[in-house]
């Protein structure tokens, strides 16, 4: 009885402090990212690990997939791809202004399953303050194991890069 109480003790603050700290696995609900998680060709549910570490030393970059607080209902977590960091100009889908400039302290976020999301398209930059984790790995179902890389589709690039890198 000793043992067990002892490896409680010892094992809930390191557990606590590794999700804390470090990261956890959460499940993705919803089309919005769609093919990255939640394919169509599988039936199955994505569940990712989420690191802490990116986001709180603010070292996020242009496609990375991030859990972030609903700017809609702070009750709900979301999770979708970056599309733009502070300075960057964004051509929207459907926003009430064709092109956006990313205000300082902000980021444009998106879903890859373009029409299907409630992104920046809808509610505008979101501070980058509501970053929670970013998306590491795919952890579940076993064969759809893999690391989440940093992936930006060509023709959802910030308008400069798209140019610098078309011209170079």
């Amino acid at each position: 009885m000793y043992r067990f109480l002892k490896s409680v003790l010892f094992g809930i603050p390191i557990g606590v402090t590794f999700l804390d700290c470090v990261g956890y696995v959460a499940r993705v609900d919803g089309i919005s990212m769609q093919p990255a998680l939640n394919p169509e060709s599988s039936n199955q549910t994505d569940y990712v690990f989420l690191s802490r570490w990116a986001v709180r030393s603010n070292s996020v970059e242009r496609g990375d997939i991030v859990s972030l607080i609903s700017p809609k209902d702070p009750s709900q977590k979301i999770i979708k791809r970056i599309v733009g960091l502070q300075g960057d100009v964004v051509a929207t889908l459907g926003y009430k202004q064709e092109i956006v400039r990313v205000p300082e302290g902000h980021a444009w976020i998106e879903g890859d399953h373009t029409g299907h999301s409630l992104d920046s398209n809808t509610f505008g930059p979101i501070a980058l303050g509501l970053m929670t984790a970013r998306a590491a790995f795919i952890v579940w179902p076993p064969e759809r194991w893999r690391s989440l890389p940093s992936e930006l589709p060509r023709k959802r690039m910030p308008i400069q890069i798209a140019k610098s890198t078309h011209y170079n």
